[in-house]
């Protein structure tokens, strides 16, 4: 047999280079899953946290995700319109730099205790995260081959959901651990959050990821996302699945420190919220598993019926039962999102881009949804207030067997 060429061996080493620059591209955008999962299920501990130090009632208390996710609707559009100026690893730095921009802004408003400049910088904070969402997502999938995104996608998730276990946990014991609930207590801990992010901004700013370039579809997208039925529905399910784990996730530690279900401290409840966070991690990597066997429709009605379910029993009982629960609605969480996602843009075609982005918008669930229960709590107590999720959940299950058929508009024919 010939020995190798001089060019093949070059070409070999080339490779070689750049599955190492990929390698090392992947291994940082992980990281950065973690940093946004963790920052952002600490909003279930610093509304609690909120509500005390500023006496708020609970619709006041969900300002916080209004503001939070309402970022999200009104940043996404000019974030990717950013990304597409000045490219991913640029987008990132913005990103990393505007939400330590956010947690800064944390600092003045427990010095000035003032709730609305808190508002204004969890909006700052989120619309860096949204742009970190806009950047890394796609440029994770762009990291190798085609045929292994989803599972790089799908990895990168896992640091994401490992960071909102972690969260809660970090910070029970830094914010809510506090003897009293002075706003001051947020200070320290959020300013280092802001130095790693803006140390980590200066290392993606100096590190050398790969260029890469995506390219547009040149098939012409033509039509109407309001005209394809499963795709609006699959909307509407994202933005009821999205408010209702939200909003349930909100109003967990105040839940837990009722005497009548756990009677739990801040501490102690704020650490609970982990397992919530965690099961859907838990679930995400067994119905990976599962859905190789059941239909997308079938498990994702199974999940919306179980967590109706445990959502009625927490509803109705005390103590550990109650608690416990609606613990379990967060393992059952697990694959609503991408599989209503996957449901929803199935069959458009050319118009996949656009109705992604349609289905995108609908996040916006994140901020309305939680308020809404917050106007319930306030009205008929926060156990019964658990009616608002649960609409949500059965609108899903509905989704799932009959919302989800996908049906093309004027007679046309359906995209494979």
């Amino acid at each position: 047999m010939a020995g190798s060429t001089p060019e093949a061996s070059s070409a070999t080493a080339a490779e070689g280079q750049v599955q190492g620059k990929q390698t090392f591209a992947f291994i940082a955008m992980t990281c950065l899953f973690f940093f946004w999962g963790f920052i952002t299920v600490l909003n279930d501990i610093l509304i609690p946290f909120l509500k005390e130090s500023f006496d708020l009632n609970y619709t006041q208390a969900m300002l916080v995700q209004f503001c939070f996710f309402g970022a999200y609707f009104i940043v996404s559009p000019f974030a990717g319109r950013l990304i597409d100026k000045v490219g991913y690893q640029q987008g990132i730095v913005i990103g990393l730099l505007t939400t330590a921009a956010g947690c800064c802004l944390f600092y003045p408003s427990a010095s000035l205790h003032l709730y609305s400049l808190f508002l204004f910088g969890f909006f700052v904070l989120a619309s860096g995260i949204t742009i970190l969402q806009v950047a890394a997502n796609p440029y994770v999938a762009a990291l190798g081959p085609e045929t292994t995104a989803a599972s790089r996608l799908n990895l990168a998730q896992a640091a994401n959901s490992f960071g909102t276990t972690v969260g809660p946990i970090v910070g029970a014991t830094l914010i809510l651990g506090v003897v009293a609930a002075d706003a001051s207590a947020v200070q320290g801990p959020y300013l280092m959050i802001a130095g790693l992010l803006t140390a980590a901004a200066l290392v993606f700013r100096k590190i050398k990821l790969p260029v890469l370039t995506h390219m547009e579809s040149k098939e012409k997208s033509e039509g109407n996302v309001w005209e394809h039925r499963h795709l609006v529905l699959g909307a509407l399910a994202i933005f009821l699945y999205v408010g209702g784990e939200v909003s349930i996730g909100s109003f967990l530690v105040n839940y837990f420190s009722e005497s009548s279900i756990a009677g739990l401290s801040t501490e102690d409840a704020g650490e609970m919220v982990a397992y919530y966070w965690g099961a859907a991690m838990i679930g995400r990597l067994i119905g990976a598993v599962l859905m190789n066997y059941i239909a997308d429709t079938k498990y994702l009605a199974v999940n919306a019926v179980i967590a109706i379910v445990m959502i009625v029993v927490s509803m109705n009982t005390t103590g550990s039962v109650a608690m416990w629960s609606i613990l379990a609605v967060g393992f059952f969480n697990s694959i609503m999102f991408p599989t209503i996602f996957t449901l929803a843009v199935k069959g458009l075609g050319s118009m996949t881009s656009k109705g992604s982005g349609f289905v995108c918008q609908a996040i916006v669930g994140g901020a309305l949804i939680p308020l809404v229960q917050g106007v319930a709590a306030d009205t008929i107590g926060i156990q019964l207030s658990f009616i608002v999720p649960l609409i949500c959940y059965i609108y899903i299950g509905w989704y799932a067997l009959n919302g989800a058929n996908v049906i093309a508009p004027k007679g046309e024919p359906v995209a494979e």
